[in-house]
């Protein structure tokens, strides 16, 4: 079942930090060359690693446990009023068009709200949205950490305790487990379109 959406696109989730992505050539010796559209200025390298969360049930995690196979990964909240739904409903829609493939992703959200997310809110966020889905939070400095790996930007705005809206990139991250980080995909392809350039990573791991 699908988290319903609406309201239209506003500039409070838009990207405006993180680090520098163009559209550039892919050098010689990369068995993902013919996939990618996008590449990371200092390789993919830059992004990605280590992290430790917390999941819906409150156990601690590490990315060795939550990324066992294909995963694409987002970092929202779920107090955002339109990008994250629209942008994780999108990711639960290429998920099942990669089943129909034969290829199993996992999606996952991370929240960068840690304070009014918690495991359960973050666990029933992902359970709306997808079956597979895994919500994760944590403290807020394993949040951090794992912003920062992923070069993620967010910033709280001002507000009471309650009702605030959080700034934030707005980036999906496909995830290899055996070489991590391999590309990025932008908010305005459809599921279709990251279904299919998830697939030609897949097969060629």
């Amino acid at each position: 079942m699908r988290l319903a959406v609406v309201s239209a696109v506003v500039a409070i989730c838009a990207l405006i930090g993180g680090i520098w992505y163009a559209t550039m050539p892919v050098g010689d010796g990369d068995k993902y060359a013919s996939c990618r559209s996008t590449q990371v200025a200092g390789g993919a390298g830059q992004i990605g690693g280590p992290f430790t969360l917390v999941n819906s049930s409150g156990e601690t995690v590490t990315d060795a446990d939550v990324i066992t196979k294909p995963s694409l990964i987002y970092f929202g909240y779920t107090f955002c009023p339109d990008v994250c739904p629209l942008d994780t409903v999108r990711n639960a829609e290429a998920v099942d068009l990669l089943r129909e493939m034969g290829h199993d992703v996992t999606p996952i959200f991370i929240t960068v709200d840690p304070n009014r997310d918690t495991p359960e809110v973050v666990g029933d966020f992902a359970a709306n949205l997808h079956e597979d889905m895994i919500g994760l939070t944590g403290s807020e400095e394993q949040v951090k950490a794992a912003s920062q790996a992923y070069r993620t930007y967010f910033k709280r705005q001002p507000g009471d305790d309650e009702y605030y809206l959080v700034d934030h990139s707005t980036f999906s991250y496909l995830v290899l487990p055996e070489d991590g980080f391999v590309e990025f995909f932008r908010r305005e392809l459809s599921p279709e379109m990251v279904a299919e350039r998830t697939a030609c990573f897949i097969e060629r791991s």
